[in-house]
C-alpha cells in the first residue's frame, strides 16, 4: 500500500504537460479549489522562457528539485518493498 502511494506521487510529479494546461498559471498559493492554484512545474515553465538570465538559472534548479524528488520517492520504493517479495 505504501509503495503504491509512493510511486503514485512520483507519477504525479512527473505529469507536468497537464499542469500546463489546467492550472491557469496562478503564482500564488490558494487553499481554495475554484481558483487557480501555484505549482512548481508551470513556474518552471514561466522562468525558462523568461529572457532573464538568473529566472532561467531558477527553473533549472526546480526542474533538479523534481528530478531528485522523484528519485528519492522511487528509492524509498525500493527500500519499502526489497523484503516483500
Amino acid at each position: 500500500m505504501i509503495t503504491g502511494i509512493l510511486l503514485a506521487v512520483a507519477r504525479i510529479a512527473g505529469e507536468t504537460a497537464p499542469l500546463l494546461f489546467t492550472a491557469l498559471s496562478n503564482q500564488f498559493w490558494t487553499s481554495n479549489l475554484r481558483e487557480p492554484m501555484a505549482s512548481l512545474p508551470v513556474t518552471i515553465f514561466k522562468f525558462a522562457m523568461s529572457p532573464y538570465e538568473n529566472w532561467q538559472k531558477l527553473a533549472w534548479a526546480g526542474v533538479f528539485l523534481i528530478t531528485a524528488a522523484v528519485l528519492a520517492l522511487n528509492i524509498l520504493a525500493r527500500v519499502l518493498t526489497r523484503n516483500k517479495l
